[in-house]
């Protein structure tokens, strides 16, 4: 009997249960363990190459508890047992008495009287031996009685009709939430990873238990969107979803995608120089998802694009109490970013010739194009204009994977129009701000020569990517022209003598770049002119020039050469800000170690105080003792 029986029992027929308590104690022996019964029997029929029995025969409890090793402590000998049963037979009930054991580490050091745990585990060598146990070979065991399979089509499954199965079910459930459990208490990153990857192994056989699988991905998603998890962790965490995307059907699919994306959108709220690597890895990741079911993946984003829309609708329509807020953080900046990277990964055309089709997520690029240009001039000020070179930067890469013409010269025109770069800046001690990591600027910024300077060279840098993406198509001269005539137009009037604003340093890299874009036009002229055919020619017109390197034309050489420069400063300020936070860690433990000496000459000093206030009370009861030995004398 289970021990939940046999309470009933005593408290519905307690007369039945005293008789039975008298005559036949045996019976109300119970098995804390109960659901792992038919494992043993199921074992011990196949060391004896016979069916199982349908029904478990009474077996003597004192037998039973030596059979098992119910010891109350878990010992490296009892491990090394199971291990040797276990590799040379796959035996179940070893099998059965590891997952017991990994249970009670899973679940070290909690108390719970209602569920007293079978084993206790005092020695550390034994708690890691009963996890790199658990861990390796319980997957084995399984694959070994119930093997994975996997279909014509490609589909991996599992026979779940099977009565070996039905007997397993309860050990895979037992062991998935001892895995699932033991996650949340590790912080050992080699541990950590050995535990997440062996849930991979582990999904076939758990698709048919939907609310463990739930909280499976829920676990999954947490490590790899977490700030603190490093990129071994994230990428083992990634490739277990990945793995459950493949094997899995429609509804589980659905909800990992949204999974994945809830964890991407907490895990980028805090952003900055030493988060930003592990979200951009996020990103990078998470887009590949959207890929392998594009039905799916085409729903599913076209639903949260949606909402991102809605939100930006509402801060338009009513402008009242900072609702632009809703738009303008973090979350909202990197989400249109993660959309841009799943539309280029999936909608360029080498994809879509490897595919031989259309990628249906095409659809999404006027939509997100859409609401990005809008939530760039929600707040057209000079705050918020690096999280309009953000977004730029995003429209760019959808841009140049996809082929797609999209018009931002007139984003980057309101910049350099704009009241900020006109104006005379005042003289600041402040460092350049990092537009990499910063959506807004701190308004001890404005009208700094240092913020002005930094916006000129994000407008330069930004100009020359875009039009370089169209440095070899045949109509860049049309194309190039009227910002050329606007930059010129700028250049003229920031060197009269009524300008309150003379930025020599501006002035010159944007001059440079305007004498590339019109070398760039002159070249494609050149080329075109050699042509023999009509512009009503679409197919000649889209084939111009497109085996020539765009690196070779006069702009792209000069993008690349800005490239590399901006990588070595990237770097050199990356090996500065290092530095920096070395010192600044050096000087925070030398002020920690100052003060734990100071504290120590404190306590001393204290100690030293006591030790002669004590003295002149012992030298007092001296005196104390003197004098009344004379009283007693002359007495």
């Amino acid at each position: 009997m289970t021990k939940e029986a046999m309470a009933s029992l005593a408290e519905k027929d307690p007369e039945f249960y005293k008789f039975l308590k008298e005559n036949d104690p045996e019976a109300l022996e119970f098995d804390e363990n109960a659901e792992f019964s038919e494992i043993d029997e199921l074992s011990g029929s196949e060391a004896e190459g016979e069916e199982p029995k349908k029904k478990k025969q009474k077996k003597d409890p004192k037998a039973a508890a030596a059979d098992e090793d119910n010891g109350s402590e878990l010992t490296q000998k009892m491990i090394a047992k199971w291990k040797a049963q276990i590799e040379e037979t796959k035996s179940l009930r070893a099998a059965r008495q590891v997952v017991i054991a990994f249970r009670c580490a899973a679940h070290l050091n909690e108390d719970d009287d209602e569920k007293p745990q079978r084993y206790t585990i005092n020695n550390p060598d034994a708690f890691n031996d009963i996890l790199v146990l658990a861990l390796k070979h319980i997957p084995e065991v399984l694959q070994h009685h119930v093997p994975v399979k996997e279909s014509a089509a490609g589909k991996t499954y599992v026979n779940t009709d099977t009565k070996k199965f039905k007997i397993l079910s309860q050990l895979v459930k037992n062991y998935a939430a001892s895995i699932i459990h033991l996650l949340g208490t590790l912080s050992d990153e080699p541990t950590l990873k050995l535990t997440i990857s062996a849930l991979e192994p582990l999904l076939p056989y758990l698709l048919s238990f939907r609310k463990l699988l739930k909280v499976l991905i829920r676990t999954v998603v947490a490590f790899w969107s977490q700030s603190a998890s490093t990129e071994a962790t994230r990428i083992t965490a990634f490739l277990v979803a990945r793995r459950l995307m493949v094997i899995s059907d429609k509804g589980v699919r659905e909800t990992v995608l949204k999974a994945v994306y809830q964890g991407l959108v907490q895990g980028c709220r805090l952003t900055n120089v030493n988060t930003v690597a592990g979200i951009n890895i996020m990103k990078n990741s998470a887009a590949e998802l959207w890929g392998l079911d594009q039905a799916l993946g085409y729903t599913t984003a076209f639903g949260f694009i949606r909402q991102l829309a809605i939100h930006l609708r509402n801060s338009i329509v009513n402008n009242k109490n900072n609702a632009f807020r809703n738009v303008y953080n973090w979350q909202y900046v990197h989400s249109l970013d993660f959309w841009s990277c799943v539309l280029a990964e999936h909608c360029s055309p080498l994809k879509e010739a490897e595919a031989g089709k259309e990628s249906q997520l095409k659809l999404l690029i006027y939509p997100l194009v859409q609401v990005t240009l809008g939530a760039m001039r929600l707040i057209p000020t000079a705050l918020y204009f690096p999280l309009r070179f953000q977004l730029v930067r995003s429209l760019l890469r959808l841009s140049r994977a996809t082929d797609t013409y999209i018009p931002l010269a007139s984003i980057l025109l309101e910049v350099l129009n704009s009241a900020e770069m006109k104006k005379p800046p005042k003289s600041s001690t402040l460092k350049p701000l990092d537009f990499a990591t910063a959506y807004k600027a701190p308004k001890s910024y404005l009208r700094t020569r240092v913020y002005q300077d930094g916006l000129g060279e994000q407008v330069i840098e930004l100009f020359s990517e875009y039009f370089v993406l169209w440095s070899r198509n045949i109509a860049f001269p049309e194309f190039s022209l009227p910002v050329v005539v606007a930059l010129k137009r700028w250049l003229k009037d920031s060197r009269k003598k009524s300008s309150g604003n003379k930025n020599g340093k501006i002035g010159a890299q944007l001059a440079l770049l305007v004498q590339k874009i019109e070398a760039n036009a002159k070249f494609i002229e050149d080329k075109r002119n050699r042509v023999e055919f009509a512009p009503n020619n679409r197919s000649q017109v889209e084939a111009f020039l497109r085996d020539f390197e765009w690196e070779k034309t006069p702009l792209g050489a000069f993008v690349v050469g800005q490239r590399k420069l901006r990588a070595e400063k990237r770097k050199m300020m990356e090996e500065a800000r290092k530095e920096d936070e070395r010192k600044r860690k050096e000087e925070e433990e030398e002020e920690r170690l100052g003060k734990q000496e100071d504290e120590e000459d404190d306590s001393e000093e204290e100690d030293h105080d006591d030790l002669a206030e004590d003295d002149d009370e012992e030298e007092e009861e001296e005196e104390g003792s003197d004098e009344e030995e004379e009283e007693s004398d002359d007495e």
